[in-house]
């Protein structure tokens, strides 16, 4: 039998108020979503001027981040780089820039997911969300 580590709340409120000041650092108006290792939603926060569609978008990234446990820029490329039949992956979506696991010993116990401003400053607020954790 294997362990591994796990998020606690304590963890998912220390990613989210990080991702939360950067984001107001930069004057940016997005929706921060966390989930857990399962892609399930642990947090979702829209902040004040962030268009609706982000709060679906923003855990949409999360739980394929978490699922396939990678950032989802890289599928981003993958399709941008004609593959097309990525597109038929099941089970997914949020495949945007703006998805970032949360490694630990490289373990993925969840992750962050951004949406409202360009992809690579929401992945900006996601890595600063997880910086939180100084893992």
């Amino acid at each position: 039998m294997q362990s591994k580590p796990v998020m606690t709340l304590d963890d998912v409120k220390k990613i989210a108020a990080a991702a939360e000041a950067e984001a107001l650092a930069n004057k940016w108006a997005v929706t921060i979503a966390i989930a857990d290792d399962g892609g399930n939603l642990l947090w979702l926060q829209r902040l004040d001027g962030a268009a609706p569609l982000s709060a679906s978008i923003g855990p949409a990234k999360a739980r394929t981040a978490a699922l396939g446990q990678r950032e989802t820029k890289i599928y981003e490329d993958i399709i941008n780089n004609g593959r097309f039949s990525f597109l038929s992956a099941p089970n997914i979506e949020g495949l945007l820039e703006g998805g970032v696991p949360v490694l630990v010993n490289g373990v993925c116990v969840g992750a962050v997911g951004v949406s409202g401003v360009k992809s690579s400053e929401d992945a900006q607020i996601a890595r600063a969300g997880i910086a939180a954790l100084g893992l």
